[in-house]
């Protein structure tokens, strides 16, 4: 696993889900309501993640599939202290920041996660079949 590069891809994902998140609490929620707005913005952000794997995934050069995995879990832990670090900055408890991640309550976060750690393999993967496709029967 390249470090330094999985790194670098996450500082992207995180610096677009900081922008989606702006984007989502000032400019859409007022519109539509926090509600409609955060699933809007969990769709934007996840689609943002596939195609930043997608797009990543020849550089990265992370191969076999527990490489991918392990570059997801480390999306994922490094994720979870950005948000939780930035919860804190703005002053919000743990109660308040765990509803996110509580699908009871309407919180998405937790398929995010669950996103993070997968996007890599399922970016290399649909690289892989665009690159190596079947040919006609």
């Amino acid at each position: 696993m390249n470090l330094r590069k999985a790194m670098l891809i996450w500082l992207l994902i995180a610096f677009a889900e900081s922008v989606n998140g702006t984007v989502r609490e000032f400019v859409i929620a007022p519109l539509i309501g926090d509600r409609f707005a955060h699933q809007i913005g969990f769709v934007i952000g996840s689609g943002f993640i596939f195609f930043v794997a997608w797009l990543t995934a020849p550089w990265l050069k992370a191969d076999p599939f527990r490489a991918q995995i392990k570059i997801g879990g480390l999306w994922l832990i490094l994720m979870v202290a950005f948000e939780f670090g930035l919860g804190f900055a703005r002053g919000l408890s743990w109660e308040r920041m765990l509803v996110e991640y509580n699908p009871a309550h309407g919180g998405l976060m937790s398929f995010g996660l669950v996103i993070l750690l997968l996007a890599p393999a399922f970016g290399a993967w649909v690289r892989a079949k665009g690159d190596n496709p079947r040919p006609p029967h």
